[in-house]
């Protein structure tokens, strides 16, 4: 159980993790150990299966990072959506990357609720990154500038307030 405690201490001392993310990463633990030889690990020697882990023992290792304030998937949800957006994504995006990690629809619906981004705002930097500061007038230029920005998860309205706000 230590080796699974220092474990989890080492991935979420390297960054946020979601609850069920550290769960996948725990139970994720390599089953195979080389078999020892005096204390020491022996190089020539074969392979030896571990039993597998526990659900149990992960409980407890959850239970003791929640308890110790290391795991908390709503501080999580708003440092994910926080970088996400200085990546340049937009809100269907990250909201599905946060599904994705396993977090839970109303935690990530509070977190996007709590943020104060301006998403308008945000597509029309992303836009301009991409395209420069005169946003493209013809219409196929148009289409390529709405796709990016569907890709990179704004919505429609959001792309059209582009032009009709900012143009």
């Amino acid at each position: 159980m230590n080796d699974l405690l220092n474990r989890a201490i080492r991935l979420l001392s390297q960054r946020d993790h979601s609850e069920t993310e550290l769960r996948r990463k725990l139970a994720a633990q390599p089953f195979i150990a080389k078999a020892q030889c005096g204390g020491r690990m022996s190089h020539a020697s074969t392979p030896v299966l571990k039993a597998p882990l526990e659900p149990a023992i992960i409980e407890q290792i959850i239970a003791y990072c929640y308890q110790h304030n290391w795991l908390d998937d709503q501080h999580f949800a708003l440092s994910y959506i926080g970088s996400r957006c200085r990546k340049g994504y937009g809100v269907q995006r990250i909201h599905a990357e946060l599904a994705q990690k396993g977090v839970d629809k109303k935690l990530v619906q509070a977190a996007l609720a709590d943020c104060d981004i301006d998403w308008c705002k945000q597509a029309k930097q992303v836009a301009q990154r991409k395209f420069g500061d005169v946003l493209p007038t013809d219409w196929k230029e148009k289409a390529k500038l709405q796709l990016y920005l569907r890709y990179r998860g704004f919505f429609q309205e959001e792309i059209q307030t582009i032009y009709r706000d900012f143009a």
